[in-house]
């Protein structure tokens, strides 16, 4: 997928929450929870280990700092940060790109194993 076809590099204004120069924050259309967040590199690139050091210590500040608003915003009690890099690992739309997914209290009956999940037969080790 070139960039002129990435939904991710062809963001309306208005569905970008926060931007700095290297990275952008926008609502996840498919939200798993309120106030699921993506955070990318303004630069169209598949993998976030991929981007030049500086860019992702960027991207990471800015993780940390729609976190802080996040919980400003939603109160949420705890938070799922994931990565999908790579078809085999479920990554659909190949932008890269990081998901903050604040959590909630009693959103699923027991939280355990987090994103484990993302192969139920491993996720129960406890």
């Amino acid at each position: 997928m070139t960039a002129t076809e990435c939904p991710f590099c062809n963001l309306p204004d208005k569905r970008i929450w926060v931007q700095t120069d290297s990275a952008i924050a926008f609502l996840d259309n498919y939200p798993v929870s309120l106030g699921h967040t993506l955070v990318i590199p303004a630069d169209h690139i598949g993998a976030l280990m991929e981007l030049p050091e500086n860019d992702l210590k960027e991207i990471w500040e800015l993780v940390a700092h729609v976190r802080k608003l996040l919980i400003e915003k939603y109160a949420p009690d705890g938070f799922n940060i994931g990565i999908n890099e790579g078809f085999a690992a479920g990554q659909t739309v190949p932008h890269a790109h990081i998901h903050l997914i604040p959590r909630y209290n009693g959103d699923v009956p027991d939280p355990r194993g987090g994103v484990r999940w993302v192969k139920p037969e491993k996720a129960k080790y406890w």
